[in-house]
């Protein structure tokens, strides 16, 4: 990786990703301990998420207003003080404005995202994006089995200093090797913008609001096998909590070699176009299957359908990014961007307790919800390339 500032923000998403994974497996067991009932045990869960939502339009619009660069210092630095806080909570309390922060800092992800699109030109976009967006299967790959070793052998405060430790060398990294994308400022915008009128803004706008659509309802169907993947494997296939993980660390290594070797070769060949519309039918695929795989059929099968699940992800994410930055205007990348996270924050709070209630009716209901749900977004999807897209890329003059 050549591009010093790509692999800066590689390292930034990574490490954001990396302290959330690190935190997964172990932040029920221990706000149990503390004594915090299962619906607040949910409830500080979700809210690393909510902040993202809330923030990460406020850092995207702040991007464009001060450049990239400050932003991404600031945001790191407040992940680098959650995790500080998160070695030392030893009570709900601090437990929660430790996860609150991290969902604060960590809502960084847009103006990365920005910032590719400042570096990028049409022929290398789509691969960039991927190329970053290999970091999210990286750092999930690798943040459970450290997380869960680190808590087993030195206790929870050196989970805490671990991930601060991390941050605090990106925070380094990014000082001196990051430099400024942003060639021209845009200091008009509140400062704070409200998220859900931000998103409401963008209604009258049918392009980015119908990606603004898929990115919600897919989001929300991936979180929703997410939340139950673990539950259905335990109860219904005898997996072991060491082979679920090992299973979760197929899917993110998957997703990673995918996004972070394939991208590029594959929009070359396909286009950006028809691997959006691909990444949809991969995941109803994945999605649909998954459930109904015979227990003695769990390899290969299952895996076969989380190796679809995988191609769809890594389909899906960098080329919607990726489109909807050529969509949108030049002077508002860090707030489309910024809109963008919001959006699949939100559906990572939904997501989640949509899926554990469908799951209490049976076990495969919200595996086939989430199919349903991606064939209404591949649905959404040809119709913007075949309708929208195609009219838009057409020459002037032309009929």
């Amino acid at each position: 990786m050549r591009n010093k500032p790509l692999l800066v923000l590689f390292v930034t998403i990574f490490i954001d990703l990396l302290g959330f994974g690190i935190i997964i497996p172990i932040l029920p067991i221990y706000a149990d301990e503390l004594g915090a009932p299962s619906w607040l045990i949910g409830l500080i869960a979700a809210s690393f998420s909510f902040m993202q939502f809330l923030f990460a339009p406020f850092w995207g619009g702040l991007s464009d207003r001060i450049g990239r660069r400050p932003v991404l210092l600031y945001s790191i630095l407040l992940v680098a003080l959650s995790y500080l806080i998160f070695a030392n909570a030893f009570t709900l309390a601090l437990l929660f404005v430790s996860r609150m922060l991290a969902g604060v800092g960590s809502a960084n992800v847009s103006t990365a995202n920005a910032f590719i699109s400042d570096i990028s030109n049409p022929d290398n976009r789509a691969k960039n994006f991927g190329i970053v967006g290999a970091a999210f299967g990286l750092g999930f790959i690798f943040g459970p089995p450290l997380g869960g070793f680190l808590k087993t052998h030195y206790g929870i405060e050196w989970v805490g200093y671990v991930a601060a430790l991390l941050a605090g060398l990106n925070l380094i990294m990014a000082f001196f090797l990051l430099p400024e994308s942003l060639s021209e400022k845009n200091k008009n915008g509140p400062l704070f913008p409200n998220p859900f009128k931000e998103i409401l803004s963008i209604f009258p706008r049918t392009n980015i609001r119908s990606f603004m659509l898929i990115q919600f309802i897919f989001v929300a169907a991936f979180s929703m096998m997410q939340i139950t993947a673990s539950l259905m494997w335990e109860e219904h296939y005898d997996l072991t909590e060491a082979e679920i993980g090992y299973v979760f660390a197929f899917v993110g290594v998957s997703v990673a070699l995918i996004q972070g070797t394939l991208i590029g070769r594959l929009t070359r060949v396909f286009g950006e176009q028809k691997l959006f519309i691909a990444g949809h039918f991969f995941m109803f695929a994945g999605l649909l299957s998954m459930p109904f795989v015979p227990v003695n059929w769990f390899v290969p099968v299952e895996l076969l359908s989380l190796l679809a699940i995988a191609f769809g992800s890594a389909f899906f994410t960098p080329t919607l990014s990726s489109l909807l930055a050529e969509t949108a205007g030049k002077h508002e990348q860090g707030k489309i961007m910024g809109l963008l996270q919001s959006v699949g924050s939100l559906s990572r709070v939904v997501g989640p307790f949509l899926g554990g209630a469908l799951y209490g009716y049976y076990y495969y209901v919200p595996y086939i919800t989430a199919a349903l749900l991606m064939l209404l977004t591949a649905t959404i999807a040809v119709y913007i390339v075949r309708n929208k897209l195609q009219t838009k890329r057409a020459p002037q003059g032309a009929p």
